[in-house]
């Protein structure tokens, strides 16, 4: 049932160990949830899993597969894509273009066909943007297809980062803190579209702050603290952890 597994992870920068020891698993068709306080090594583990750093030591396994030292590129192509804490939308580009650009990851025309406009180079490329149109109508966004991605509100732009991720049909999904900027209304959106995206058969793993939406849609959640895994489980066993507790609180009680 594991889609991906991580095993005995390590990452160190210099004497600092960013990542200690860690394993968990996500379950296909689930949502899990990376929590922990900021320097927890949550971004590290994400860059780990997703190829944009190596680990020191340990094993990281998508779909069966040791991927630990593949490149992002490559990892991406099994079927793994991620959105940042940051958005990173390419300016001067329409929000359809913008998510046309993820699609073209799963393109097959190379690049002779491409440049000479070769007819089944125009076929692929209407095959992408109808079904990126398509991802933009999912969101609801579609009426927001030709404006400048960039241009949009910040939730607006969230939403178009998240089309082009889904644009090249990940069957695992990184979500580095997709709330952050949101106002209430907007996370209140977030949390029915990740559960929606989680329906059509795609497995989410999350990195988040908002605890009220980390413990709506999760069905695990993973604890960091300091690199170290320090708890694992269920929603309502994690709030009552006492370690959890102690470390957002700073207190016992």
């Amino acid at each position: 049932m594991a889609l991906l597994t991580i095993k005995d992870l390590n990452r160190s920068f210099g004497g600092i160990q960013a990542v200690s020891d860690v394993s968990f698993k996500v379950k296909r068709g689930t949502i899990k949830a990376l929590i922990g306080p900021n320097g927890a090594g949550k971004t590290t583990m994400f860059n780990l899993i997703c190829g944009n750093l190596p680990p020191t030591s340990g094993r990281i396994s998508f779909k069966d597969q040791a991927i630990e030292t593949l490149t992002a590129h490559r990892i991406a192509r099994l079927g793994l894509a991620r959105t940042f804490q940051n958005i990173k939308l390419y300016p001067g580009l329409s929000s359809l273009e913008n998510v046309m650009l993820g699609r073209h990851s799963r393109s097959h025309t190379g690049f002779i066909a491409a440049m000479l406009n070769l007819p089944r180079a125009r076929r692929e490329e209407d095959d992408i943007e109808e079904k990126s149109y398509a991802l933009l109508k999912m969101l609801n966004i579609a009426e927001l297809a030709d404006k400048e991605a960039v241009s949009l509100a910040f939730g607006q732009q969230r939403a178009v980062e998240m089309a082009r991720a889904l644009a090249a049909e990940p069957e695992l999904l990184l979500l580095d803190e997709p709330a952050a900027g949101l106002n209430i209304y907007e996370t209140a959106e977030l949390a029915e579209l990740i559960t929606q995206i989680r329906e059509i058969g795609i497995t989410i793993l999350l990195v988040e702050h908002d605890m009220s939406l980390v413990m709506r849609i999760s069905d695990e959640i993973v604890v960091l603290n300091f690199g170290r895994k320090i708890a694992e489980g269920v929603p309502g066993t994690i709030q009552n952890n006492q370690e959890v507790i102690r470390i957002y609180l700073g207190g016992d009680d």
